[in-house]
């Protein structure tokens, strides 16, 4: 005959028993903190232009967005031209001189120009212009 009450190898009181399961939790918190990716989202939305392009810009450098109607954001803020120049300046004195930008494929080519201008402008050496991979 088999008895009920809990043999000699198993705990005493049912925190013994429900520790592992806390520890598997803490594990798969920890494992999604981790592998989960945080990212600002952009001021507005931007569906960048279809390229062929293989070329990978890199992840170094600021980003410049530039919107479907001319707007320009810059570390996450929306700024004007004379924003962009001001902010533009802490980099570029620090010795950043390598830019992305990230424009949207219905932003007018003039505006794109004008704010490649001012990149120039500020001491901006070196733009990649962010595009999406043709796809296959």
């Amino acid at each position: 005959m088999r008895s009920l009450r809990p043999g000699p190898g198993r705990g005493a009181n049912d925190d013994d028993r429900i520790l592992p399961l806390i520890n598997v939790v803490f594990l798969l918190l920890i494992f999604f903190m981790l592998a989960g990716h945080l990212a600002a989202t952009d001021p507005f939305h931007i569906e960048p232009p279809v390229s062929a392009s293989e070329t990978e810009p890199g992840d170094a450098g600021p980003v410049i967005l530039v919107g479907p109607d001319g707007r320009v954001a810059f570390d996450g803020k929306t700024v004007d031209d004379a924003g962009l120049t001001a902010a533009l300046a802490a980099p570029v004195e620090a010795g950043v001189t390598h830019f992305r930008l990230k424009a949207d494929g219905g932003a007018p080519a003039v505006r794109l120009v004008e704010v490649m201008e001012l990149l120039r402008a500020a001491g901006v050496r070196k733009v990649h212009v962010l595009t999406v991979p043709k796809a296959l």
